[in-house]
């Protein structure tokens, strides 16, 4: 019981003093989804540095302690992480870097951060040529105002 308390304690500070809570102003990636079941919402904007790993990463959203935890805690873990291994975290990592059981209904909420993360990385089009820059705005998609952003892209599909 007293490890199930404590990781209950780790979800509750990250929630009420998340870490890389706000946006980026000219982020290489930016994604935004909402949990249609309870109405959390997650948006996270991406820096890539030169070699395509994450410099700085930052999160905005509304809703649940464990939607909004579970953003703080993947915000941390991905810093310096290429984007190829960000499309190999799985629903598993985050049920381990939160350490509670979840129903059905709180682990949607748990992986609504993963999944806005995977959508903005998929929808990523990296910059061609040698010398490229990495071109802001670029994998950015707001699946719920449709017309914003150059990628128009639903996290679910």
């Amino acid at each position: 019981m007293v490890r199930l308390d404590m990781y209950r304690e780790y979800i509750l500070d990250h929630y009420k003093q998340p870490h890389n809570f706000g946006t980026l102003d000219d982020p290489d990636i930016s994604h935004e989804d909402v949990n249609h079941l309870c109405g959390d919402e997650i948006r996270i904007d991406v820096k890539l540095d030169a070699e395509g790993r994450v410099a700085d990463v930052r999160f905005k959203g509304r809703g649940c302690a464990i939607s909004q935890a579970s953003a703080s805690i993947l915000t941390d873990t991905i810093k310096g992480m290429s984007l190829d291994e960000i499309k190999e975290l799985s629903k598993d990592d985050v049920v381990e870097y939160l350490g509670i059981p979840l129903g059905p209904v709180r682990l949607k909420c748990a992986l609504l951060s993963l999944q806005v993360l995977h959508a903005g990385v998929y929808a990523y089009a990296p910059p061609e040529g040698p010398g490229a820059a990495v071109s802001p705005r670029q994998g950015t998609a707001d699946t719920r105002h449709p017309g914003k952003g150059p990628v128009q892209q639903k996290a679910s599909e």
